[in-house]
């Protein structure tokens, strides 16, 4: 029963993360419509996500999820509600704004690169981190050194970078791309000092250490 529920956790998972590529490729442009309306329902429908993203995801809320789930279901738990609020998401998005631009010639080419960084440096640190892991399917590990090797030498959050490139990179670039990447990009740079906290609670001395070798957070020599 309980590999049952991992894998359907697991194939739902990664059905949230097809589905979102899909969407975000297939994006509307809204129709003549007000625009306050569908960006604040948009707003709420993303922080309903990042909120159940972010909280459930520390230590304190684990606590509370293993009085419901018994400890190696708390990890699929969350992926499960974390995938059903994503296609959530997509499926209750109202469409926002019209074409802002289009990249051509060398300008897409450029941003096509970005994108395809953005894809890399996702696949590279996915693999860092265990994919089966990430979506509920196996029990997490203990965590050993932490070391400033492959992406986690170029930045501490180098998933986050993808995210953002990837979603910067975007060669059409219209309303409802610029909030969803707004959001999304906002979402990060709030919640990375959070996680950081609960990582140099977890490592201690390590993790501070670690932050000292990799000195960047989210861009180089930026953030």
């Amino acid at each position: 029963m309980t590999q049952a529920v991992r894998a359907l956790g697991f194939a739902l998972f990664m059905s949230a993360i097809g589905y979102l590529g899909w969407w975000w490729w297939r994006l509307p442009l809204a129709p003549e419509a007000p625009l306050w309306p569908a960006t604040l329902l948009d707003t709420l429908l993303f922080s309903a996500f990042a909120l159940h993203h972010s909280v459930l995801a520390r230590p304190f809320a684990k606590r509370v999820v293993e009085r419901v789930f018994a400890p190696h279901l708390v990890r699929s738990s969350y992926v499960w509600v974390a995938s059903l609020l994503l296609i959530g998401l997509c499926v209750v998005w109202q469409p926002v704004g019209h074409s802002l631009y289009r990249a051509t010639g060398v300008a897409a080419l450029g941003l096509g690169l970005l994108q395809l960084a953005g894809a890399a440096l996702g696949v590279l640190t996915v693999r860092r981190i265990n994919l089966r892991e990430l979506g509920g399917l196996d029990t997490p590990q203990a965590v050993g050194a932490l070391a400033a090797t492959g992406p986690y030498r170029l930045v501490r959050h180098p998933l986050y970078l993808a995210v953002v490139l990837l979603l910067a990179g975007s060669a059409q670039m219209t309303g409802n791309r610029l909030l969803f990447a707004a959001l999304a990009t906002f979402y990060i740079v709030i919640a990375i000092p959070f996680e950081e906290a609960g990582l140099e609670a977890q490592f201690g001395a390590r993790y501070a250490e670690y932050c000292r070798v990799v000195r960047w957070r989210l861009i180089p020599y930026i953030h």
